[in-house]
């Protein structure tokens, strides 16, 4: 293999380990940084405000709904970022992102910087997301250490 060839093609397990690692603890912590903002704890929203907003989208039980999406995003996140039944939060966390894709941000065309806000960054979760359920958690989690 030419030293171009391993530059662009070579990788390692220990690499691919690290990427895993690197790749959970940033989307975990993404989705529970999220799932806090819903309660107001960072950012400014709060859950009102996202309950308002999915009762103006006429989402049902719209009370009920916001608080399975902020729980999903703190738990299905927690999981992610640990390590432990990760593709399990990843699938909980990705079914999220398909519903706000969907409703949250439809009709937005794919820029969040589009009014109303686009599926760019719902999209480009839920795909990070994918990867995560097919790459598994990695050697540096605890699902890799308990089972």
């Amino acid at each position: 293999m030419s030293d171009l060839s391993f530059l662009l093609l070579s990788t390692t397990p220990g690499m691919y380990q690290v990427a895993t690692l690197v790749l959970r603890l940033f989307i975990g912590v993404c989705f529970v940084i999220h799932g806090l903002g819903k309660l107001g704890v960072v950012g400014p929203g709060n859950m009102a405000g996202f309950e308002g907003w999915l009762h103006s989208l006429k989402v049902p039980f719209p009370k009920i709904q916001a608080r399975m999406a902020m729980a999903t995003e703190i738990g299905g996140g927690i999981l992610i970022t640990i390590g432990l039944f990760t593709r399990v939060g990843a699938l909980l966390c990705l079914l999220v992102m398909m519903v706000a894709a969907l409703i949250g941000h439809k009709g937005g065309g794919y820029l969040i910087t589009n009014n109303p806000p686009g599926n760019e960054y719902t999209v480009n979760l839920a795909a990070i997301l994918f990867v995560i359920i097919l790459l598994g958690p990695g050697l540096y989690s605890l699902d890799a250490w308990l089972f």
